[in-house]
C-alpha cells in the first residue's frame, strides 16, 4: 500500500513524515520551510498540483518521498528482516541505486526467502543504499586478510573501491572471484565491450550521465552536444557537476582524463559553477539565484523529474553517455551454490526494475530499456582498468580538477 497519495496536501504529508520536508525544500518548494507558510498554503496545497505546477514527475518525486519515508523510519519488513538477520551461511553486501533500492530489495527479498526454503541454507544479506558511500566497503576490504573475511557476493557500482590494484585488487587477481552466469549483453550495449572478458565481473546494468541544458541561460551560446563542447572555454563557471555523487564523478573523471588528458580535467574544473545534488539540478532551471548554471550533468533517471519544464532540455552527448557500471562480484567457491540468487539478479525482473523504474539501462538482453532513439554509451573499457591504477588515475584527476575549479571559484 502507498504510504502517500497523490492527492493529500503537503501539510499532511510532512505532519505525518516530518522527514520528507527537507525533500520539498530542496527540490522547488523553499518556502515550505517557513512553519506559516506550510500550514497555510500547505494546508491546501495538493501534491499532485504542487508538482505539476513545477515541472516534476508525479511518480518520479513520489518514489523519492516512499524511499525518505522507508529509510528514515524503517518501516518495510523486509530492511527490518535485513537488520536481525546477522550473518547467514552466506553473505551479499554492497550498495543498490537509491531510486531502485526499496523495489529491488523488495524482489531480492523474496528470492532469498524461497532459496533458504528449498535448500535449507541461511543468506543474509546488507545491501544499503549507493548514496551513503562506498567507505565502509572500502574499509571492509582493506581490512579483509584473507577471502574467508569478505562476503560471498558483492552488489556495487563505480570505479574506486573494485578497481583498486592494492585494495580488492588482491583478491581478483587471486580468482577469489568468478561470474557463473555469463550472458549476451543487451542490444543498447552492442560494440561497446561493457561484458568482463577476464569473467571476474557480473555487469547487471549502468548509471548513465547526460546532459540538462537550461534554455533561459543558453543565450547564444551553442547547444552542447557532446562532452568536448562543455570543456570549451565558453563555458566556464557554467556547469553544474555531480561532485557528491562519487560513483558517477569518478566515472566522468576517468573518462575526461582518458580521452582529453591533465588539461581536460582541467578545463572541467574551470568549467564548474557549482556542485548540486541531482534533485536539485532538476530545479536550477526554475530557481531565483543570480547565477544558475546553462548545463548541468546529471544522472539519467533525474531527467525524469524535469520532462515536463519547458525550460529545461535533456541532451544525450552524441559521443555517449559516460557510465558508471552496476556489478556484481560472486566468490567462486559459493558462486555454485548461490546461482539461483546471482541468476535474479542477472535476470529479467531485476533488469527491468533498475531499466523502467530507475533509468539505469540493464544488460538483460531480455528487457527493453527505455532510451533515446540515438543512446550511445561512453565506457572507459576493460583494458584500460587493467593498464591503470585506477585509484592513482582518480586521486590524481581529482585534485586537477579541484585546483582548477578553485582557481576560477565566485
Amino acid at each position: 500500500m502507498a504510504l502517500i497519495q497523490i492527492d493529500d496536501s503537503i501539510l499532511s504529508i510532512v505532519e505525518k513524515y516530518p522527514e520528507t520536508l527537507d525533500l520539498f525544500v530542496a527540490n522547488g518548494f523553499p518556502q515550505l520551510a517557513d512553519r506559516k507558510v506550510l500550514e497555510s498554503a500547505g494546508r491546501f496545497l495538493k501534491l499532485g498540483t504542487a508538482l505539476d505546477k513545477k515541472g516534476i514527475d508525479r511518480d518520479t518525486f513520489l518514489r523519492l518521498l516512499e524511499e525518505r519515508i522507508e529509510d528514515d523510519m524503517g518501516k518495510v519488513d523486509i530492511t527490518l528482516r535485513e537488520a536481525e538477520a546477522g550473518k547467514g551461511e552466506f553473505h551479499f553486501s554492497g550498495a543498490l541505486p537509491c531510486p531502485v533500492r526499496l523495489p529491488l530489495l523488495e524482489a531480492f527479498d523474496r528470492e532469498v526467502q524461497r532459496f533458504q526454503a528449498d535448500t535449507g541454507k541461511r543468506v543474509s544479506y546488507e545491501l544499503e543504499a549507493a548514496s551513503s558511500g562506498a567507505g565502509w566497503m572500502a574499509e571492509m576490504i582493506e581490512k579483509a586478510k584473507t577471502a574467508s573475511d569478505l562476503p560471498d557476493v558483492f552488489i556495487s557500482a563505480g570505479f574506486e573501491t573494485f578497481f583498486d590494484k592494492d585494495g580488492f585488487g588482491r583478491f581478483r587477481d587471486a580468482g577469489v572471484f568468478h561470474d557463473p552466469l555469463p550472458m549476451k549483453m543487451n542490444p543498447a550495449f552492442d560494440g561497446i565491450g561493457l561484458a568482463d572478458p577476464g569473467g571476474c565481473y557480473g555487469m547487471i546494468g549502468v548509471v548513465p550521465a547526460v546532459m540538462m541544458v537550461n534554455l533561459n541561460e543558453l543565450n547564444d551560446l551553442p547547444m552542447p552536444e557532446s562532452w568536448e563542447d562543455i570543456l570549451e572555454p565558453r563555458f566556464e563557471k557554467r556547469v553544474s557537476l555531480p561532485v557528491g555523487d562519487f560513483d558517477l564523478f569518478n566515472a566522468l573523471l576517468v573518462s575526461v582524463y582518458d580521452r582529453f588528458g591533465d588539461s581536460g580535467v582541467e578545463a572541467m574544473g574551470r568549467s564548474m559553477l557549482s556542485a548540486m545534488h541531482p534533485a536539485e539540478m532538476v530545479k536550477s532551471g526554475t530557481n531565483r539565484k543570480p547565477q544558475k548554471p546553462v548545463v548541468t550533468i546529471m544522472p539519467y533517471f533525474f531527467t525524469r523529474m524535469a520532462e515536463r519544464t519547458k525550460t529545461m532540455e535533456a541532451v544525450w552527448p552524441k559521443d555517449g553517455a559516460i557510465v558508471s557500471p552496476i556489478f556484481m562480484l560472486a566468490k567462486k567457491e559459493s558462486a555454485e551454490v548461490l546461482k539461483p540468487l546471482l541468476a535474479f539478479l542477472k535476470g529479467r525482473e531485476a533488469g527491468e526494475i533498475l531499466s523502467h523504474r530507475g533509468l539505469f539501462p540493464s544488460t538483460n538482453p531480455d528487457v527493453v530499456n527505455p532510451l533515446p532513439e540515438s543512446a550511445p554509451f561512453n565506457w572507459i573499457g576493460w583494458d584500460w582498468l587493467e593498464s591503470h591504477d585506477v585509484a592513482a588515475v582518480i586521486e590524481h584527476a581529482t585534485r586537477l580538477f579541484q585546483e582548477a575549479s578553485a582557481g576560477v571559484a565566485p
